[in-house]
């Protein structure tokens, strides 16, 4: 007997809604399984993070700095810190993160100051390895800068941005070495690359007050290697894969062209001598506040121009990133947009929350590498060669007398 069109329509319906079924018991496991692991993981970590304790310290100088970049390189390296990650275990079950720093350079109304944040933890290797590279600085644990600072517009202005780099981060800037500097130069002859970072900073008057905050941790297997699932690498893996590019450098029907210019070669030893330094993940984020009455709105390009000279057209630079602004009025046609900008970034920035889990990702500037050698062309103490008159230094500490001296 034939079927009914009904009948027929009935069981269409029927086989749908079994299929249906079907996937929903093979496939809802797995999507609540997806999103119970992501939410742990984020719990984990952030009881993890919620049970350290953070410090801030101050570098108070010496009125006298002869040490080159070098000796800050040497202490960064000691920063490359990998622990708290050791196992699957302790890394997605108990929320353990290897430990980030804040390095910060800030200008209180003109007085200039170097800070690092950290674990308390680790307070005792910050200092050790500090003074074993620089015996006349001083260090103290002070009380937060930033804290009890709230955006009242009524009041204050604020104006902030990110940095990221102009090209991959295997590509270096330009650093000390470029100028010179781990050869420690006569004082007079130094052309040092972060004294128009200092200049500016100490340039600030009575009301105003600007931040940079370098935030860095060890840099470990966290890509995803091209053509695999699961498989993990470095950064070394792209700069070689680069290097191999420009090293070949065939047409596609096996002819090879010209031989390298001596600016690629030279672009290829810089990465090559870029990536066997220590690695760190790095986000640069910077933020210019002042009372309206003194509000400077040229400061927002010192900022910003006070990082070129790192910059260089065949390697790296810098460039800013995700501003506290919109290029065109109707973005932020009743200024709540701007507003929650600004908040974020203060609130971004008092945090060090840059590799935080459970902060607001849309507020992150771009993430990149900076090797050690980096690091410490943008973070290190000057020398006489900066003539800042807010340049807060100390008198030299003076050693006491051997105890066995003749009488």
């Amino acid at each position: 007997m034939t079927e009914t069109l009904s009948e027929v329509s009935t069981e269409l319906i029927i086989r749908t809604f079994y299929a249906l079924y079907i996937l929903l018991v093979i496939f809802v496991p797995f999507i609540l399984g997806y999103f119970f692991w992501k939410y742990w993981v984020k719990y984990a970590r952030h009881k993890f993070l919620s049970e350290k304790q953070h410090i801030l310290l101050e570098f108070r100088l010496p009125k006298e700095i002869t040490k080159s970049p070098v000796a800050m390189e040497v202490f960064m390296n000691a920063l490359y810190q990998t622990s708290g990650e050791g196992n699957w275990y302790d890394k997605f079950v108990k929320g353990g993160m290897r430990a980030w720093f804040s390095l910060e350079m800030v200008s209180i109304e003109g007085q200039v100051h170097f800070f690092i944040w950290s674990r308390k933890e680790l307070k005792k290797i910050i200092e050790t390895q500090l003074y074993s590279q620089y015996p006349d600085v001083e260090i103290a644990e002070i009380e937060d800068y930033t804290k009890g600072i709230t955006l009242d517009q009524s009041k204050m202005d604020l104006w902030g941005t990110y940095f990221t780099k102009t090209k991959e981060s295997f590509y270096p800037i330009k650093t000390y070495v470029d100028y010179g500097l781990d050869k420690d130069p006569k004082e007079e002859l130094k052309i040092d690359p972060i004294t128009p970072v200092i200049e500016l900073l100490g340039s600030l008057g009575a009301g105003e007050q600007m931040w940079i905050q370098i935030l860095i941790r060890a840099h470990r297997e966290e890509f995803k290697k091209p053509g695999t699932w699961f498989e993990k690498t470095d950064w070394k893996h792209f700069a070689k894969d680069e290097i191999k590019k420009k090293m070949k450098r065939d047409k596609g029907d096996g002819e090879v062209m010209d031989k390298m210019t001596k600016g690629e070669q030279k672009n290829i030893e810089a990465i090559e001598k870029s990536i066997a330094k220590a690695p760190f993940d790095t986000g640069i984020r910077a933020i210019y506040l002042a009372n309206n009455d003194v509000y400077n709105k040229g400061n927002q390009g010192g900022l910003v121009g006070s990082l070129r000279q790192y910059g260089s057209n065949d390697l790296n630079g810098f460039k800013p990133d995700k501003t506290t602004g919109f290029d065109y009025p109707w973005q932020d046609v009743f200024g709540g947009r701007l507003r929650a900008k600004k908040e974020k970034i203060l609130k971004g920035y008092q945090e060090r929350s840059f590799f935080k889990p459970l902060y607001n990702p849309g507020d992150r500037g771009g993430e990149f590498i900076l090797s050690a050698e980096e690091l410490a062309t943008i973070y290190h103490f000057p020398g006489k060669v900066s003539k800042t008159p807010n340049f807060t230094r100390i008198a030299s500490r003076k050693a006491d007398a051997p105890s066995n001296l003749p009488i």
